[in-house]
């Protein structure tokens, strides 16, 4: 196995953009990113890997021939919005096991389309037809606030962090023109109780690209950037275990996330205290919260307090959290989410990422960022990169 570097990264801003922007423009603008932030043309690349969860049928190989007729193999992904963390990952082990040099995973969707066309159908025998995700989630929420003391206020102060984050980040879909606060999250309009739509992520358009390689061609192309390497990756589905109880594929069991993070930990040879940066998969803010604690990031029942801290935010007491905004403020629109956070964890290990720029407490560079992403549920993808 070689060691793998993400040689460039590139993207599309996330929007709801509802009479415009199609699929194969916003990949062409983040693919062309991506290599011009390479070094690269697409003459350079061995294969590509595209995601997407809405699009017709093999519009990831239509999207490609965008950027050229080369012959390379286009192979697409889809693991609901865990797709592009997975695109990621297939070319990641292509490349480490060497049958590829430079690997293109590109993701897109335009959930706007599917929600106007009214083509969002589902199967009567699955519960989630009846009960919509923000009802799961809120369920998840109450039961959160049932058992350990959660308030709404803590909630809102995750969704305001992450708002303001967003703010800083000219790719993120919802961009707020001033400081949002907790009580401004807790006067938006509710969702499902005690979910607000500040507490939720919106539907949207977008598209993100990462190009992979040998961390030798990193070297080459761009000698006097700082190496940014995969150290440990992971996709894992749930495991059974006395009592276990199937809670849909929309929540899925909290215990995904547990195992998942200490399979990355273990392969990388770290543990969540050498953490500078954490991307997760917020779609509704009750999920970061558990995330805290189900990555290790704090032990068990102490999220509450740390959020009242600030310990998550940049330049918080703990690692930084959501540094882009999440899916919360940057958006989340199914196929790029999980190479959005890529290109986000790429950017701060860089050193590139401006206003939102996380520091270590010495004033050096972040060295370790992890990105987590869940597929509806039933799947978990994660992510190590680190600097040097």
């Amino acid at each position: 196995m070689r060691d793998v570097a993400v040689l460039g990264v590139g993207m599309h801003p996330f929007g709801a953009f509802y009479s415009g922007k199609s699929n194969t423009e916003m990949s062409l603008v983040a693919g062309l990113a991506a290599l011009d932030d390479a070094g690269l043309t697409f003459a350079d690349v061995d294969a590509a890997y595209a995601g997407h969860i809405f699009a017709t049928v093999m519009s990831g190989t239509r999207v490609m021939k965008e950027f050229g007729l080369t012959g390379i193999p286009v192979q697409r992904i889809e693991n609901a919005s865990a797709t592009g963390s997975a695109a990621f990952r297939e070319a990641y082990l292509a490349v480490s096991a060497g049958h590829y040099d430079v690997a293109m995973v590109l993701g897109f969707d335009k959930m706007t389309t599917m929600i106007q066309s009214g083509t969002a159908g589902t199967a009567p025998e699955n519960m989630e037809d009846a009960i919509l995700p923000a009802g799961f989630f809120a369920m998840w929420a109450t039961r959160r606030m049932h058992e350990r003391g959660t308030k709404v206020e803590h909630l809102a102060r995750i969704a305001a962090k992450n708002f303001n984050n967003g703010a800083l980040n000219p790719m993120a879909q919802r961009q707020a023109k001033e400081r949002v606060t907790a009580e401004r999250v807790l006067a938006s309009g509710m969702v499902a109780w005690p979910l607000t739509k500040m507490m939720s992520c919106p539907i949207g358009d977008g598209a993100a690209c990462a190009i992979i390689g040998p961390v030798e061609l990193a070297r080459k192309f761009n000698p006097g950037r700082p190496l940014v390497k995969i150290v440990a990756s992971t996709l894992q589905s749930e495991r059974y275990e006395r009592g276990h109880i199937f809670q849909g594929p929309v929540v899925g069991p909290a215990r995904m996330s547990v195992d998942s993070s200490q399979a990355v930990y273990e392969q990388a040879g770290v543990g969540p205290q050498d953490l500078d940066l954490v991307q997760v998969h917020d779609a509704f803010v009750i999920e970061e919260l558990e995330y805290y604690e189900l990555l290790g990031l704090c032990k068990p029942g102490e999220a509450e307090k740390y959020i009242e801290e600030g310990a998550f935010e940049i330049g918080g007491a703990k690692c930084a959290v959501s540094t882009d905004g999440g899916l919360i403020a940057r958006g989340h629109p199914g196929g790029p989410t999980g190479l959005a956070q890529i290109w986000e964890t790429t950017l701060q290990l860089r050193g590139e990422a401006d206003k939102r720029q996380v520091r270590r407490k010495n004033g050096d560079l972040p060295h370790l960022g992890l990105c987590h992403m869940m597929g509806g549920g039933s799947v978990c993808v994660i992510h190590l990169l680190q600097r040097g």
